[in-house]
């Protein structure tokens, strides 16, 4: 059967097109700002001052602040510390962003698991914190290069926190990188972030004064729209400041509060006071006390910043660990690197309990909230594990043959310098150089930061900052010197950061003699590592292990796994690792005792327990439920 249709195609698209022209001459009479939804409305002025105030959209809004950093936080307990934040009476968090970690190697970024930094912003959202983002590029924080990475110092010439080419090249990749995923979370995009940090503390480095206004541009050419601040102490404060950006102060002391209403003022002007920074403790050093300041004196300070008007962060909240080798280092009259435990007697240990700063600043806080806080969460529970004897052992020299082939060089290489991790160099860990020397004497050289030294296998001392030199004894054929290198930290603060390079610093002489051929060896220590290393190189522990060495055991968690805290009594110095993850270093001279080992990390049944020991191994492995962190030293 024939079948007949008419052409209604041309009639359709005309139809179309004159329902377009109506539509665009009907709407552009409307006005657009009342088609947006509320929620978008609200959501245009962002934080800024009026007069001495600040203001979030049209309320007047009080900055109360603090610190937790997600990477030193295991993932699974993000949630508990943000909880305790909120129920604290805070309703602004604020982090450091370490590019070191999220950059390890030049062009190769990391945002995954622990280092999830949007997750950790969302969750802040979901809770309801705001957030102050401090991305640095430097951030300080008591960590390795102060969160710069060390592939930085491949450059001789390179310098830190200036305008150097070299630095801003690497800095301009990164922000790429890190502000596309910063951008969406601002407040003015719907998130939760009100407010970027400038730096951090330059008015105490303070060698280019082209560099805060790069780095104020950086951000804003990248999409920074939200309020900018900076943060110094009370020492470059004068000198940190920078054109339309806020400045805040940092400080601890009773006596330093006259600086926050008399110079902060005279810098800022007519403008809202901030302590970015009240420090409610401290961070430790190897060799030295555990930091306490007084829950009353933290009280009394707090107090008096709010009665004087001024919004506040406390840092730290929550200070965490530092997993790995993260941590930092100070060197003015002497070098001293920072413990693993970031506890920094703060409102919350380093295992999240409650301590009497939090009982007291809540109750503060609750007083000037204007309504009841959440009921603060349930501690994590904790457990003492029985202890534990290594039952495999592996010394280093046996596991070698198992790392590859070591880098071959006629002079000694720096770690940042080894020809490793695509072109990055080694960051942390230990490197092991080795040659072959035919004669005694005295061994001398510049080594970064710990040298322990092997006539074969035999240890004969050390070379560090204090000992830069050691004999050699006479040993009768050939002859391999070996020098294990660890890099204790990097400095974090201070004019030196330039000057960080770790390992073996250029040539290292016997008898004023350079010595040559050298086959150095990465013992980074991370997960690849481990992976090298067969099963089968694994023997039962000998009566007198030969040092330094790996001791392998088995931990059984029968019930729901629990926080507990690793004590290693009798060994000496060394790393700890669990199910792969690095707890961090322990050392016998104190003051940290024990290392935090979180329940989240652990699976029910059998953990692997690994230790690196340089010197002596302890019987057994013990675990408690309270954390021994040193000798109190209480700060005046």
């Amino acid at each position: 059967m024939t079948t007949w249709s008419v052409p209604r195609r041309p009639c359709r698209v005309f139809g179309l097109l004159l329902l377009m022209i109506l539509s665009f001459l009907v709407l552009r009479r409307l006005d657009w700002h009342h088609l947006l939804s509320p929620w978008r409305r609200r959501r245009q002025l962002g934080l800024h001052t009026q007069g001495q105030n600040f203001m979030l959209e049209d309320s007047t809004f009080w900055i109360l602040g603090g610190s937790v950093h997600y990477f030193r936080v295991p993932k699974a307990y993000w949630r508990d510390r943000l909880l305790k934040m909120k129920a604290c009476g805070l309703n602004t968090l604020t982090t450091y962003v370490p590019w070191n970690l999220h950059e390890p190697q030049r062009g190769a970024f990391d945002f995954s698991g622990n280092l999830d930094l949007e997750a950790f912003v969302l969750m802040a959202a979901e809770i309801g914190l705001w957030v102050i983002l401090r991305p640095g590029p430097y951030i300080c924080s008591e960590m390795d290069l102060g969160g710069l990475p060390s592939w930085l110092l491949q450059d001789s010439g390179m310098r830190l926190r200036t305008t150097y080419k070299g630095f801003t090249e690497a800095v301009d990749l990164y922000f790429d990188h890190l502000m596309s995923r910063v951008v969406p979370l601002q407040y003015k995009h719907g998130g939760p972030i009100i407010a970027v940090q400038v730096e951090n503390e330059y008015g105490s480095y303070n060698k280019d004064p082209a560099y805060m206004p790069y780095v104020k541009k950086a951000l804003e050419d990248r999409g920074i729209v939200e309020f900018l601040l900076t943060s110094d102490n009370k020492d470059g404060l004068s000198k940190g400041t920078i054109d339309g950006v806020l400045p805040t102060i940092n400080l601890q002391s009773q006596h330093e509060l006259p600086w926050l209403s008399t110079f902060l003022s005279s810098v800022q002007g007519l403008q809202p006071k901030m302590v970015m920074e009240y420090w409610t403790g401290w961070f430790d050093s190897w060799g030295g006390p555990h930091n306490i300041l007084d829950s009353s004196d933290v009280l009394k300070t707090v107090s008096a910043i709010i009665d004087a008007g001024s919004s506040i962060n406390l840092y730290m909240f929550h200070g965490g660990t530092n997993f790995g080798f993260i941590n930092g280092a100070m060197h003015f009259h002497e070098y001293k690197s920072d413990v693993t435990s970031y506890d920094y007697d703060a409102v919350l240990t380093e295992a999240g309990d409650y301590t009497a700063k939090y009982t007291k600043l809540r109750e503060l806080f609750g007083s000037i909230s204007g309504g009841p806080l959440p009921a603060p969460p349930e501690l994590l529970p904790k457990t003492v594990y029985d202890p534990l004897t290594p039952a495999l052992y592996l010394s280093l020299w046996d596991a070698l043959q198992f790392l590859g082939e070591p880098t071959k060089s006629e002079k000694p290489i720096n770690m940042e310098n080894l020809p490793i991790n695509n072109g990055s160099g080694q960051s942390f860990g230990y490197t092991l150089y080795e040659t072959t020397i035919d004669s005694s004497g005295v061994l001398s050289g510049l080594v970064r930061d710990r040298g322990q030294v092997f006539v074969n296998t035999v240890s004969v001392g050390f070379l560090d900052y204090e000992r830069k030199k050691i004999a050699i004894p006479l040993i009768q054929g050939y002859t391999v010197l070996r020098i294990l290198v660890e890099n204790r930290g990097r400095v974090n603060y201070g004019d030196s950061i330039d000057d960080q390079r770790k390992g073996l610093i250029g040539n290292i002489y016997l008898n004023n003699s350079p010595l040559r051929n050298f086959r150095i060896y990465s013992l980074d220590m991370k997960k690849s590592f481990f992976q090298r290393l067969s099963s089968s190189a694994w023997s039962p522990l000998p009566e007198t292990p030969v040092f330094p060495a790996f001791f392998l055991g088995a931990l059984s968690v029968d019930l729901s796994p629990s926080d507990t805290f690793m004590k290693l009594e009798g060994w000496d110095k060394g790393v700890a690792f669990v199910n792969g993850q690095n707890l961090g270093r322990y050392w016998n001279i104190g003051p940290q005792e024990t290392l935090y080992l979180p329940g989240a990390w652990l699976d029910q049944g059998i953990n692997q327990v690994l230790v690196f020991e340089e010197r002596m191994a302890g019987p057994v492995i013990q675990f408690t439920d309270i954390p021994h962190l040193g000798t109190n030293h209480y700060l005046s």
